[in-house]
């Protein structure tokens, strides 16, 4: 059987050490949409990590993705099919998995900024389409189903003090670049609602923000990977600004433990934000991943190309995160710690 790499084995055992009812898991079958993505993948590799090392929890895991090879590369030491069954299909598409499902976890959707500004209409589709028909799937098996969602819910909000909390919405333009993303997630987020009050399914919203880490892709037009992908090759880091605007960047392995917290913790019907509290400028982000890879002398402030990319409609803001700290969940990994794991797992 192959094993994943020495990084990822840690996190994912890291990961299953947290004190969670995982054994209202043991024997169900779980879907994961959007399972050769970021998030997804690595909620799939937990899940799998949690089969491998707790044979009593005897997990039925479903992979929903496009292209089964895409799968297969995203996790290369996985058993597909064998340890997850892949449904290779669109997710606006109904899916009928082989066996009633118990949860659905719905991370199908274009999350990187170069994506989605490409596929405007591909985006709306997965967030609204794919959400209503798995929310119909999860109706019709009495699922429970996490809905993956992000901070664009809360658009601008120049007036904003202090974190942002779950209520804490500013306005959206319907009309700009990143709109086909902020807005069909909020419609998605109210889509379950609906499904919850009209219905009665079970359902949780998980609010994403600035997630990084080991599997994430060099080229989706986020800027910590804009810059990792500089270091890796050995270029000036370029930066399309005086690198002031801030992010909380969150490790995604606490990100995917703060999914499980809301999956097997949280209320129905309810919204809770997962991300880490402390922003740290984009300069310093460059300044401290050099650190990171063990180099020096290699940061240059110069006019990196925004090839298409409309600019974030926040320059600086996390969120308030008491609601899931409820739940017995924060954010563990600091971000020197992250950006040294992730340098490991790409060299």
């Amino acid at each position: 059987m192959k094993t994943p790499d020495r990084i990822l084995a840690q996190d994912l055992t890291g990961l299953l050490s947290a004190s969670l009812p995982w054994e209202a898991l043991y024997g169900r079958h779980v879907l994961v949409t959007g399972a050769s993505g970021f998030i997804g993948g690595h909620v799939v590799e937990a899940l799998v990590w949690l089969n491998r090392h707790h044979p009593q929890a005897n997990l039925r895991l479903y992979a929903l993705a496009r292209d089964l090879q895409k799968l297969q590369r995203r996790m290369p030491w996985v058993d597909i099919p064998g340890e997850v069954t892949p449904l290779i299909q669109d997710v606006t598409q109904p899916c009928q998995p082989a066996a009633p499902l118990d949860f659905i976890i719905h991370a199908a959707s274009p999350a990187s900024p170069r994506d989605y500004l490409q596929r405007p209409v591909d985006t709306i589709r997965a967030n609204t389409d794919g959400t209503r028909a798995l929310l119909e799937l999860a109706r019709a098996t009495q699922a429970r189903l996490l809905f993956l969602s992000s901070g664009a819910v809360y658009g601008d909000n120049p007036g904003q003090a202090g974190p942002i909390a779950e209520g804490d919405f500013g306005h959206e333009d319907p009309l700009s670049p990143r709109a086909c993303y902020g807005e069909s997630k909020r419609l998605a987020e109210t889509l379950c609602r609906a499904y919850y009050t009209q219905y009665g399914v079970d359902t949780r919203i998980a609010r994403i923000s600035h997630c990084y880490g080991p599997g994430m892709r060099l080229d989706d037009g986020r800027a910590i990977s804009d810059l990792l992908a500089d270091v890796l090759n050995d270029r000036d880091i370029q930066l399309d600004s005086d690198g002031s605007a801030s992010r909380p960047f969150c490790y995604v392995s606490d990100t995917v433990l703060g999914l499980l917290h809301i999956l097997l913790r949280g209320e129905p019907g309810h919204a809770y934000n997962v991300g880490e509290t402390q922003e740290t400028s984009i300069l310093a982000l460059a300044e401290r991943l050099i650190a990171a890879a063990g180099k020096t002398g290699r940061l240059s402030v110069l006019p990196r190309a925004r090839n298409g990319l409309a600019p974030a409609a926040r320059s600086a803001g996390h969120f308030n995160i008491d609601k899931i700290r409820a739940l017995g969940w924060a954010p563990l990994t600091c971000l020197d710690v992250g950006l040294s794991r992730l340098w490991q797992a790409n060299t």
